[in-house]
């Protein structure tokens, strides 16, 4: 595969701002999180009449744009190897704004599946059980059971070491965060986002990228910052990954995607304690009283 095209990484935009404290402002220096638009398109078909077709437009934090188109392609269900990916580039003409996909040649995509038809947001009023049933028709397989447990007190620990990784959010207080742990609970990858969403896809992307695919052959577990949606469940499981651990709460369907695909649920992560909501079997509680009480299934 080949990568050309430079990477923004135009992350922070220095402001200056006026700070009221005890009653008087005075004008300081401070740094946002920038939020731009990024396009990625999609190259299909074959050589001698190959296909353009843009594949979404997302708000995002620059950085790490090959592996957010990547993963957002992953997500959707759309990518199935490394093999399917010719070159990864932002030489289009607008370098910073497009992300370029040349797939193998032969391979065509279902475009239609972009247009969002066969799976249901919490904002559609399509009831969940539609949206089960899209992802089962979308070819994802559950996750097959798992003989590694992880312990509770690296669970409770894992959104201390993802904030350590967490760079601009150190300077802005203004990203999301996705992380990849293995089941020890050492932090191998880590990518930050306005977006949650595109944290998962831009830190899945690295994996891909790399030649780490499917995820489930490596035990891999990812921790989120915020909450646990059902399109970040969804964008787990097209990755195989089998544990899922947010420090924020759940949705109901979020919950219903994790049960019905074998995914470990946890949420509300916090140093003492944590939520399961589903597949408890891979975590294994401690002896002490205080993580046995709060490391309750729901």
């Amino acid at each position: 595969m080949r990568y050309t095209g430079d990477v923004s990484e135009r992350r922070l935009q220095p402001v200056r701002v006026e700070k009221v404290r005890d009653y008087q402002s005075s004008s300081s220096p401070d740094v946002l999180a920038v939020e731009e638009p990024l396009e990625i398109q999609v190259v299909s078909g074959d050589e001698a009449h190959p296909e353009l077709a843009t594949a979404a437009i997302t708000m995002r934090t620059p950085g790490h744009d090959r592996e957010l188109a990547i993963g957002f392609l992953l997500g959707e269900g759309l990518l199935r190897s490394l093999d399917d990916v010719r070159e990864v580039h932002t030489q289009v003409p607008r370098p910073g704004e497009q992300v370029r996909v040349v797939l193998r040649p032969g391979l065509v995509l279902d475009f239609a599946r972009l247009q969002r038809n066969f799976y249901a947001t919490s904002s559609c009023g399509v009831c969940g059980k539609a949206s089960l049933q899209a992802l089962e028709l979308n070819q994802f397989a559950p996750i097959p059971a798992s003989d590694w447990q992880i312990d509770s007190e690296v669970v409770c620990d894992l959104p201390r070491r993802l904030r350590e990784g967490q760079e601009v959010f150190a300077q802005t207080g203004g990203l999301h965060a996705a992380g990849l742990f293995d089941r020890e609970g050492n932090l191998l990858s880590v990518r930050e986002d306005v977006g949650r969403h595109n944290a998962v896809d831009k830190v899945t992307g690295a994996s891909f990228l790399a030649g780490e695919w499917p995820l489930a052959d490596f035990d891999r577990i990812l921790v989120v910052s915020g909450r646990a949606s059902f399109e970040l469940m969804q964008k787990a499981l097209a990755s195989g990954i089998a544990m899922l651990v947010a420090v924020g709460a759940p949705s109901s369907l979020a919950v219903e995607t994790a049960e019905h695909f074998g995914i470990t649920l946890i949420g509300f992560t916090k140093p003492n304690g944590f939520n399961i909501y589903a597949g408890g079997a891979r975590v294994r509680l401690a002896a002490s009283p205080s993580l046995a009480i709060h490391a309750e299934t729901v």
